[in-house]
């Protein structure tokens, strides 16, 4: 089965069967029937590539309804801690935190949904990164949580001496401090 589930309800882990021989390999890294097959529908509408250094901690990020977004996401090269925090009222994991290495070697890929603020860190020397959303990009509804609050406690694997972050990550609110209009 492709499919893990993990203890935060639509959260997923995506494990995609690679096809490998001397050649090199092959794996289908979306597949909407396969997705479908599992209860799964959703219509991705735009593929988002970043590449970062080694020390990169991008996040914590989300959208407010209604640009909230679905994000299936995986490492094309170099690895990462991929990191959420639910911020859906009435979740039973709300305000709580999951974190899961992605990396071009494992080929795992988290599947995100909407109402979770989503990061990563990089714990290569480089990474790409891309991931599939299902809303569009909207200035307006960008919300975020403090990479660092201890109500979530996320181990980003990165000394704090070589944390890389942008000036608007590092001053994300607190999980108690933050707007947000999820509901579970």
């Amino acid at each position: 089965m492709p499919f893990i589930k993990t203890d935060f309800p639509g959260l997923v882990i995506f494990e995609p069967k690679v096809h490998a021989d001397d050649r090199g390999y092959f794996f289908e890294s979306y597949n909407a029937n396969v997705f479908s097959a599992e209860g799964i529908e959703i219509k991705f509408i735009q593929d988002n590539q970043a590449k970062s250094s080694y020390g990169v901690i991008r996040g914590l990020h989300y959208q407010l309804n209604p640009y909230a977004q679905t994000k299936l996401i995986r490492a094309l090269s170099g690895s990462i801690l991929d990191a959420v925090v639910d911020l859906r009222k009435g979740s039973p994991t709300f305000g709580k935190s999951f974190s899961i290495e992605l990396s071009a070697e494992n080929k795992k890929q988290l599947l995100v949904p909407q109402g979770f603020a989503h990061g990563y860190s990089v714990l290569s020397e480089t990474a790409e990164v891309l991931y599939k959303v299902d809303q569009f990009y909207n200035k307006e509804s960008e919300g975020g949580v403090l990479y660092n609050d201890p109500a979530h406690g996320i181990d980003w694997r990165i000394p704090i001496d070589k944390q890389i972050l942008s000036e608007k990550d590092m001053h994300n609110p607190l999980i108690a401090d933050c707007v947000h209009n999820f509901v579970f």
